[in-house]
């Protein structure tokens, strides 16, 4: 996680130093004068010498220009809607107050209609990879900040992916906290039922510590287990992706079960079905509800046409029609829910694709409606989400994302982290093989088999006095010999498996292995050093050297004989 070690001022300078040089100003819809934040600044360091424990110390943030932030007026990206609040969102307040500063409000698809990030007459936000296409809406302004480097994390909102496609499109990654963990007191509505505060950030760690600075105390569930199952849509619910993005996928997939995740394929046509009600439904009613009136009573507003027209449509259903859509809602959360009853969580890709400016212009309902097929339908059921970086494609950021239960939060952050981390490799050469008694300990840390290998032939093999039997490796060199660890021995190529497990299963390994059994470096056959199960020499005192028979399984075959 970044921290602000030189301090709240001397972040603040390269903030404002970094807004001049990215000039960029479709980012922002209103900055704090850098007289006025550099004072806050000051305070902040004041207060950190003085001994206080601010934990977002030297932390700058943006925040999207629908949520209140005092001294500056909120417009939901519409400037006859503009008002000047008396106090700051809740989330901001609880940001503030554990040292983050504000430099400033973000542009945005307007009222928070949008994935696109050009439906605002401050104009269409640029992508922070390529100018030439969208950067994501409706939270477009805070995700672009976090990428060019203007902030350290940015507040977004969320109601059918707003908090994630933007992550997506820009590399980065994007927090949904379940629906109703953070308070969105001093958020201007799009969806008021659904609506999520939703975070920006370059890192998993500080994304996820923002996101539990700001939210309210939540139910403690399950911790993710050593081996997760992680469910991922059948082959045809993967079909109308970008060029080169089925691919990515599959390769975020393997990824994942590199990691030790067993991955299990599933049909989630209720959650796509559910995704569709809440644009092609009676729930679009609740914009209406939001804003609506406003757009009737000022016609000459600087609004813009595709929003206007999604809120005012959302007079049209009747009481009758919300309450059918809502029981067929219920039916579909009962058949697509069913998935995180045997799975922890559901991978798919983020969105479906990169547009172009162009091709919203274009076409910008059409365009809209595809981007959200992975994401609309997470808060109809008050489910969790976070959209992490997985490569890039043809140069752009592709990214996927974790979905799961309401308050899944912390699994979904240890999941993604075992994504971002490499699987580490650890040779064995006895109990833990395939096959052997102590095999299990590695599945059920996550581990998975990479391949056989073979030791640089500088080793030796003892059959340990243990219960269960087990084979004692130790280097050999000088002052080493084949009983005792004195003298002079000839080392051998000793056969063993190489295993990938998951960093945390790789650390619960080293700390519950019992002696004489280590954990270090052993140098194989091709010239790779990994880590890998040796003995301490002091147990070799009444060990059987077993070199000869070149590894574990051959020198058991030999005893049966």
């Amino acid at each position: 996680m970044r921290c602000g070690a030189d301090g709240a001022v001397s972040r603040v300078r390269a903030a404002f130093a970094r807004i001049r040089e990215a000039d960029r100003p479709e980012v922002w819809i209103s900055v704090r004068p850098e007289p006025e934040v550099l004072a806050e600044a000051e305070a902040i360091d004041e207060r950190v010498a003085a001994g206080e424990r601010l934990p977002l110390a030297g932390l700058v943030f943006a925040v999207k220009d629908n949520i209140d932030v005092l001294g500056l007026a909120t417009t939901a990206g519409c400037a006859a809607y503009s008002y000047r609040p008396d106090r700051d969102a809740t989330c901001v307040a609880r940001l503030r107050a554990a040292g983050a500063i504000v430099i400033g409000k973000t542009n945005l698809d307007q009222f928070a209609t949008g994935l696109v990030g050009t439906r605002s007459p401050f104009g269409p936000v640029r992508n922070a990879w390529d100018p030439a296409r969208i950067s994501g809406g409706s939270s477009s302004g805070s995700a672009v900040a976090v990428a060019l480097g203007e902030v350290d994390f940015a507040l977004g909102t969320d109601t059918a992916g707003s908090g994630r496609v933007p992550a997506a499109f820009q590399g980065i990654v994007g927090v949904k906290p379940t629906v109703g963990s953070v308070p969105t007191t001093g958020v201007v509505p799009a969806c008021r039922s659904v609506d999520c505060v939703t975070v920006f950030a370059p890192e998993l760690a500080l994304a996820r510590t923002v996101a539990e600075l700001m939210g309210d105390p939540a139910p403690v569930l399950p911790a993710l287990p050593a081996r997760p199952r992680v469910a991922v849509p059948v082959a045809a619910q993967l079909t109308g992706l970008a060029e080169g993005w089925s691919e990515a996928f599959a390769a975020a997939v393997a990824r994942l079960r590199a990691c030790g995740v067993e991955i299990v394929e599933v049909d989630i046509s209720p959650l796509l079905a559910a995704a569709a009600l809440l644009y092609g439904g009676a729930f679009v009613a609740e914009r209406y509800a939001a804003v609506g009136e406003f757009i009737e009573k000022h016609p000459d507003a600087d609004l813009d046409p595709t929003v206007a027209a999604i809120i005012l449509a959302g007079a049209a259903p009747t009481a009758a029609e919300l309450f059918r859509d809502r029981e067929r809602l219920e039916q579909l959360g009962a058949e697509g829910l069913a998935v995180f009853d045997t799975c922890d969580a559901l991978l798919t890709p983020t969105t479906t694709g990169h547009p172009t400016l162009a091709e919203v212009a274009a076409d910008p309902v059409g365009v809209n409606s595809r981007l959200g097929r992975y994401t609309n339908f997470a808060n109809l059921f008050g489910l969790a989400a976070l959209a992490v970086p997985a490569g890039l494609v043809d140069g752009l950021p592709f990214g996927v994302m974790v979905t799961g239960a309401p308050h899944s939060d912390a699994a979904l952050a240890e999941l993604a982290a075992r994504f971002a981390a490499p699987p580490v490799h650890v040779a064995v050469f006895g109990a833990h093989l395939r096959g052997q008694p102590l095999n299990r300990q590695l599945v059920g840390l996550g581990g998975a088999f990479a391949e056989d290998v073979r030791t640089a032939p500088e080793y030796r093999l003892f059959a340990l006095r243990t219960v269960p039997a087990k084979p004692g490796l130790v280097r050999t060199g000088a002052n080493t010999n084949a009983n005792t660890g004195t003298g002079t021995a000839q080392g051998a190529s000793i056969e063993g498996e190489l295993w990938k497990l998951p960093a945390a299963g790789f650390a619960q390994l080293v700390a519950t292995l019992p002696p004489p059994m280590a954990i270090g470096p052993v140098a194989l056959a091709d010239g790779r050093t990994v880590p890998g199960f040796l003995c301490e020499p002091a147990a070799l005192d009444d060990a059987e050297d077993i070199t000869a028979a070149g590894g574990w399984r051959a020198h058991l075959g030999q005893a049966r004989e």
